[in-house]
């Protein structure tokens, strides 16, 4: 005979205020088996009822193969409590090679070779430069319930990590944030198989999008912020300095990062 768990016309007594929680009433019927009584009762009774998690359930019996079961719903009051989260960040920025400046100010003497801003020409090569740009670094922790980390939400965290906002995320324009990834550990605390949480670290890089760029007469570019912008050179020849030099004749942007929806996430936009 099947197990069979009917909720019960007494059931759902609730008490509101700072300590909500709802207490739903069940019988179980069908079983003298009590570990498949309480696998019938978890099976049945919601994780989540009136945005209150599932704390504690019990059972026991009252008659032949007939039992009483009764499930706790109440707040998730964790330190910090489930959907509370922590936010630190960074704008130390990051590191890129460059081999184009946004301005030559000075040449001297005057009648120095014009190479339309590249940086470090030599014969044969253009060496560039290192610099520090505006990379916006922040990471995020937040804490959920133990129902909500399934193995398939684990494998979103995966798939959306490397890959870039397709919509406004976090204050950051389409293009500009990169996920970084996430880490996660579980959190128990109590005796009820309920009572637990994840805790989830998640890491973002942030560099913003550019419109009208120029590089050497090359004008009216435009690059997504984790795109990537390369210069090709040719020589040719400065007739003041009566020299042959490297000049920037094209400017590529390169789609380096596919994008995706965060909201898969789960932590808002």
């Amino acid at each position: 005979m099947a197990t069979v768990v009917t909720e019960k016309f007494e059931s759902r007594q609730a008490t509101m205020g700072d300590n909500e929680s709802v207490e739903l009433a069940y019988n179980i019927a069908g079983s003298d088996d009590d570990a498949e009584v309480r696998s019938a009762l978890l099976a049945t009774s919601p994780i989540w009822f009136c945005n209150l998690i599932r704390q504690s359930a019990t059972v026991e019996p009252v008659g032949e193969n007939l039992w009483e079961g009764r499930v706790k719903y109440g707040l998730w009051q964790k330190q910090p409590p489930a959907g509370e989260s922590v936010f630190s960040f960074d704008t130390g920025g990051g590191m890129q090679h460059i081999t184009q400046s946004r301005q030559t100010v000075g040449r001297y003497p005057n009648n120095a070779p014009d190479f339309g801003g590249a940086i470090g020409v030599t014969h044969d090569a253009v060496e560039g430069v290192d610099i520090t740009i505006p990379v916006y670094q922040f990471s995020e922790t937040h804490y959920f319930p133990a129902a909500v980390v399934t193995w398939p939400y684990r494998g979103q965290l995966f798939y959306l990590t490397g890959k870039v906002n397709s919509a406004s995320f976090r204050g950051c324009a389409a293009g500009e944030c990169l996920f970084l990834g996430a880490s996660g550990s579980r959190r128990t605390q109590g005796q009820s198989i309920f009572d637990g949480d994840w805790e989830i670290s998640f890491k973002f890089a942030a560099s913003p999008n550019a419109t009208g760029l120029r590089v050497g007469t090359i004008s009216g570019i435009n690059k997504r912020g984790w795109e990537y912008m390369w210069v090709r050179y040719q020589d040719a020849e400065d007739e003041d300095a009566k020299e042959l030099i490297k000049k920037p004749v094209a400017v590529y942007i390169e789609r380096v990062y596919d994008s995706a929806n965060f909201a898969g996430l789960g932590i808002g936009s």
